[in-house]
């Protein structure tokens, strides 16, 4: 998994266009933002899906790692988008969505303020990052 971080003054997105692999959405989902967020793009390669350990395990791994860059900048605001971009090898559509899903959750349930952008439709998005020294980070998740 590859994870794009971004310390934004505010986010917003809204769906445009339905893409071949597109999660159904209800219409709440079709927009969302936040002020003040962490702003994770994830890339889920076909080597997560291939690792032959749980998907939990990689979503409690990603989980981690944002939450450390969260709690460095004292956000409690998180927006989680797919993003295809940062990887050539990606996995399943329904391994990517599941494991977008499990991470949302596992923010949700530790008091998180937090979205996440539809899987498979194209977005229009806005953010304004900031511009301090851990405002733009990388990290690449592993589980072997």
């Amino acid at each position: 998994m590859r994870i794009l971080l971004i310390h934004a003054d505010y986010v917003n997105y809204e769906v445009e266009t339905r893409g071949k692999f597109a999660e159904e959405i209800t219409p709440d989902r079709k927009e969302g933002s936040l002020e003040d967020p962490l702003i994770a793009f994830v890339s889920i390669e076909e080597n997560d899906e291939n690792s032959g350990t749980e998907s939990g395990d990689l979503v409690e791994k990603a989980f981690r790692e944002i939450r450390k860059v969260a709690s460095k900048i004292k956000v409690r605001n998180v927006a989680l988008f797919p993003f295809a971009h940062l990887s050539e090898s990606l996995s399943s559509p329904d391994f990517a969505v599941s494991v977008l899903k499990d991470l949302e959750d596992r923010f949700k349930k530790s008091k998180f303020n937090s979205f996440r952008a539809p899987f498979g439709w194209y977005k229009e998005f806005e953010f304004r990052s900031k511009g301090h020294p851990l405002s733009i980070l990388s990290r690449t998740v592993r589980l072997n």
